[in-house]
């Protein structure tokens, strides 16, 4: 449960060089800016072939738009980054750099990534936090879900599982969320989660540790409901 094949298909995924030789899924984190320098080197510049649409902000040469992918007005793209075919981000987002962004993928308004990877058909739509993290295929966050990716006390990030404690050295790690996950609206993500593929997060809970997949996470508070005993103004 701690390898990118425990969590992503990545047969198909364009950018899939990044996980090769990974022990620990969360690795890939520390190995996406040295590659996106590299695959930058190659490429020679930025590359514009989709569309993006007057009053967008590209800070930086090392971008990369791909064909029929869309950066909509008031979106800001921070190099380097990449955004793969099709994809749309949208009038709002903020993407800070180190990302890579796959094919028919969305980062939607209110939407900030930052040292992240998104695989094909991610879609993060509406207001979220996706910092240090990973989004296997077809992820699709709810409204106002946070990947936090800092402990309080800045110590490095723990991931605890089958007993065994392991020192990921990282800082920052937010989570790892495996193919076809879905989270509910204002869900939160502690710092070093791990949610298995198929899983389900329900709105409002906050969630951590090593969730296997197809597992469902619920969070039930109690709503009572009162009559209001003070007379209504006519």
């Amino acid at each position: 449960m701690l390898k990118p094949e425990d969590y992503f298909d990545l047969a198909e995924f364009e950018h899939r060089d990044l996980f090769s030789g990974v022990d620990h899924v969360w690795e890939v984190l520390s190995r996406i800016g040295p590659y996106l320098a590299e695959w930058f080197a190659r490429l020679g510049g930025p590359v514009i072939l989709g569309s993006v649409e007057p009053g967008a902000w590209l800070d930086g040469r090392e971008i990369y738009i791909g064909p029929g992918a869309v950066v909509e007005p008031g979106a800001y793209v921070r190099a380097p980054t990449i955004i793969g075919p099709g994809s749309v981000v949208r009038h709002g987002a903020y993407i800070r750099g180190n990302v890579v962004v796959g094919r028919n993928c969305v980062v939607g308004h209110g939407t900030e990534l930052k040292n992240a990877v998104l695989l094909d058909g991610a879609q993060a739509p509406h207001f979220a936090y996706v910092g240090d993290s990973i989004l296997g295929n077809r992820v699709n966050l709810g409204a106002g879900t946070v990947l936090a990716n800092f402990k309080f006390g800045g110590t490095p990030v723990t991931v605890t599982w089958n007993g065994r404690r392991f020192r990921t050295g990282l800082r920052k790690l937010g989570a790892i969320v495996g193919d076809d996950v879905e989270t509910g609206c204002n869900s939160v993500l502690a710092p070093g989660t791990l949610v298995g593929p198929g899983s389900l997060i329900y709105p409002n809970a906050s969630v951590r540790g090593v969730i296997p997949p197809r597992s469902v996470v619920k969070f039930k508070a109690q709503l009572k409901v009162e009559p209001r005993l003070e007379q209504l103004p006519e």
